[in-house]
């Protein structure tokens, strides 16, 4: 599994968990990623959980172009892709330091490849919400072409959402080849605990209403998250939002109330479970963009599987999700309509405990990675024997 993300962030949870349960079913997998901080060598460790073998490559260049635009490690991947055998090479997402070694294996050794889309980055996509136009168009047009250009060249295709699923085959990648692969949740990781419990071992307070929000944010969706948490302290003044984890938007300067916006920073996995069991509702504010459309955000995994209900907007596969499981209440991307459905579920406890364990259900069933990690399985197994050939 070749992917361009740092280890330990984003589409990195998605590989691991699905290696982790490919491993236990007596596979052998190995997972590349970049390295949290910048290295000269490989470096080569086994997965405390699993057999998977995790390697960090070599890089050099900082700030985001690091992330699948390295020339060394792309040059440095190539070359250690030469001396592996692999049955075959699953690569996340099509930036240069994951495609161009994926090709190598595929047309050099004959290793089939899959290719994931899971967050659609090109024209249309998270490319518009860069905050610099110069970075938009520039860089718009080179994320465009290794995004769209090498679909039609994988043996095999697995989408996080239809959307993309449509979007493939738009480009012409035949249908037969792709596989619908939503995220799973981490449900032996992440476990419901009682909120008084939780927020007891953390230190946050038994007697006030706290929203939560694991992760990073697009901007234009955090103004969104601050509009409405406005909205709310003005009929709960006692309510928090609690963020988890790295945040990279600066939600305190968008609030009217800076105070009454907690920040964990960075934590460890065994702590996150924790600080999400300490709230009472868990939001994903998103704008109806095509950079939300094209995405599955993990995070809804890891709100279902400490089963607290969720409020979110009508925007990406997430929200059918919602309606169909009946977890939480989906509304239009406005303030006002997100404020008025967090603000009732805070004063109905109990239909908010029916969603929890409603979303906990869930997660242990159709969302689980054991059943995404089965549904994978069983896609190789058609790609390897070339099965639409």
């Amino acid at each position: 599994m070749l992917l361009s993300n740092t280890a330990g962030k984003g589409t990195y949870w998605r590989a691991l968990h699905l290696a982790r349960h490919l491993s236990f079913r007596g596979h052998e997998l190995t997972v590349v990623a970049t390295p949290s901080k910048r290295r000269l060598r490989f470096c080569t460790h086994l997965d405390t959980q699993s057999n998977v073998t995790l390697v960090e490559a070599p890089d050099i260049i900082g700030g985001p172009v690091r992330y699948g635009w390295d020339p060394w490690s792309l040059a440095a991947r190539t070359v250690w892709a030469h001396k592996q055998r692999f049955d075959l090479v699953h690569g996340f997402e099509s930036r240069p330091t994951t495609i161009l070694p994926a090709l190598y294996l595929q047309r050099f050794r004959g290793t089939p490849l899959v290719l994931d889309w899971c967050d659609w980055f090109g024209r249309g996509g998270s490319v518009e919400e860069r905050p610099s136009w110069l970075i938009r168009v520039l860089l718009g047009r080179i994320e465009t072409f290794f995004e769209e250009n090498f679909r039609v060249w994988a043996d095999g295709t697995s989408v996080i959402n239809q959307f993309l699923y449509l979007r493939a085959t738009e480009l012409g990648v035949p249908s037969e080849t792709i596989v619908h692969l939503p995220n799973g949740s981490d449900i032996s990781g992440l476990r419901p605990i009682p909120k008084t419990e939780a927020r007891t071992a953390v230190g946050l307070p038994l007697d006030v209403p706290i929203i939560g929000y694991i992760g990073a944010i697009f901007h234009r969706d955090a103004q969104l998250m601050s509009q409405a948490f406005d909205k709310i302290l003005l009929s709960e003044p006692k309510a928090r939002l609690l963020l988890a984890g790295y945040c990279n938007a600066n939600v305190e300067e968008m609030v009217s109330q800076p105070a009454a916006v907690w920040r964990t920073g960075r934590l460890s996995y065994e702590q996150i479970n924790n600080y999400l069991a300490a709230c009472d509702i868990f939001w994903l504010p998103l704008r109806d963009s095509g950079a939300n459309r094209g995405r599955f955000p993990l995070k809804i995994n890891d709100y279902m599987a400490v089963g607290r209900p969720v409020v979110a907007t009508s925007v990406g596969e997430v929200a059918d999700l919602i309606r169909q499981g009946g977890f939480g209440s989906v509304t239009a991307d406005q303030p006002d309509e997100i404020a008025v459905a967090v603000v009732s579920l805070l004063h109905n406890p109990a239909e908010g405990e029916r969603m929890g364990s409603r979303a906990r259900e869930i997660a242990e069933t159709e969302l689980s990675w054991e059943r995404m990690s089965l549904k994978l399985e069983g896609f190789y197994h058609k790609v390897l024997r070339g099965d639409w050939k």
